[in-house]
C-alpha cells in the first residue's frame, strides 16, 4: 500500500488542527509500530499521545491511508520502510528538516512502548537509537554542493536500514518474552 504524499498529510493535519508535522507524525507511528506498539483504527492517534480536537480525525481518509501504509511496511518487509518526506524535487533543506522531524517522531513513538523493551535491547540497537537522537537534535547543514545531496541520501539510507534492524530485534525480544510467559 502506498502512503499518501507528504503534502497531502501536511494539508490534512493543518485542516484537522493536529499540531504535528507530517514527517513527525509518520515517524512517531513508525517508531511505535517498530517497537511493537498496537495502533488500532480508532485509537492510534491517542496511543501516540495526540489529542485532535476532532474525535473523528483518526477516520480521516488521508490518515487512514497513512496508518494502513505504515502497518503494511512492517507486515511485508521492514527493510522497505520509507520515511514520509517531501518529494525529491523539493529543496534539499526542506527534505533534510523533514528527516530530522521524522527521526524525532520515531524516537518519541518508539519510547511510548515502554522501558521494559529498552532494557532488553542490544548495544547495537541502543547505538542506533543514539544515532537517531543525534540526527533528531541536529540541524543538517546544507552548503549547496553535490556532496550535500549524497550526505542526505546516506543519512536516509542509514535510517531505512536502522529501522529494519530495530524492528527485527524488537520482534525477537517480544518472541523471547512470549516464550517465557508460556
Amino acid at each position: 500500500m502506498m502512503s499518501p504524499s507528504y503534502y497531502r498529510v501536511s494539508t490534512t493535519l493543518a485542516g484537522l488542527r493536529i499540531g504535528v508535522h507530517a514527517s513527525d507524525l509518520h515517524g512517531s507511528l513508525t517508531g511505535y509500530l517498530c517497537a511493537g506498539g498496537r495502533a488500532g483504527a480508532d485509537d492510534w492517534l491517542d496511543r501516540l499521545e495526540l489529542s485532535p480536537a476532532d474525535a473523528q480525525a483518526a477516520r480521516d481518509d488521508t490518515l487512514v491511508a497513512l496508518r494502513a501504509a505504515a502497518l503494511a511496511q512492517f507486515n511485508h518487509d521492514p527493510a522497505q520502510v520509507e520515511p514520509l518526506l517531501p518529494d525529491a524535487g523539493a529543496a534539499l533543506a526542506l527534505r533534510a528538516d523533514a528527516l530530522v522531524e521524522w527521526c524525532r517522531g520515531f524516537l518519541g513513538g518508539f519510547g511510548l512502548v515502554g522501558s521494559t523493551l529498552h532494557a532488553s535491547l542490544s548495544d547495537d540497537a541502543n547505538e542506533i537509537l543514539a544515532d537517531f537522537g543525534a540526527i533528531a537534535t541536529s540541524r543538517l547543514e546544507i552548503e549547496g554542493g553535490a556532496g550535500d545531496e549524497q550526505a542526505y541520501a546516506d543519512v536516509l539510507e542509514f535510517v531505512r536500514v536502522a529501522v529494519a534492524r530495530l524492528h527485527r530485534e524488537t520482534g525477537e525480544s517480544r518472541q523471547a518474552a512470549a516464550r517465557l510467559l508460556h
